[in-house]
């Protein structure tokens, strides 16, 4: 298996959409009011929002975006308005984080793992 999209809700696709095209994901599908897709510039995944009446209860979705130009990422954003409650950090589990919600409320970490993505040092052997 291979995963290669995931969708997540939205009450304001609209405002939604604005905000993903802003972090830099090319729209490909505008369904309004229901339905939007985009893909990820780097990679082969796609990522879509759709409409929803009421938002789960609890913390909600943690969507992660890899790039290996995080501080610059995260600066241009900035200079675009988007608000980070956490700007790129050194992380104890070797990634580097950048932290930020979505109009929704969904938490969207933007990060740079490289190799200690999927082969940290507490990797489990096969």
């Amino acid at each position: 298996m291979n995963l290669n999209q995931i969708t997540i809700p939205s009450l304001d696709l609209k405002n939604s959409i604005f905000f993903y095209k802003t972090l830099g994901l090319r729209l490909i599908v505008e369904a309004l009011p229901h339905y939007a897709r985009f893909e990820c510039i780097e990679g082969d995944t796609t990522f879509s929002i759709h409409k929803v009446e009421k938002l789960p209860n609890g913390e909600g979705v943690y969507v992660y975006f890899e790039t290996e130009k995080l501080d610059i990422e995260v600066a241009r954003l900035i200079n675009k308005g988007i608000e980070f409650d956490l700007l790129p950090t050194d992380q104890s589990w070797l990634w580097r984080e950048a932290r930020l919600k979505d109009p929704d409320g969904n938490l969207i970490v933007l990060y740079f793992a490289g190799d200690h993505r999927k082969n940290p040092p507490w990797r489990l052997q096969d």
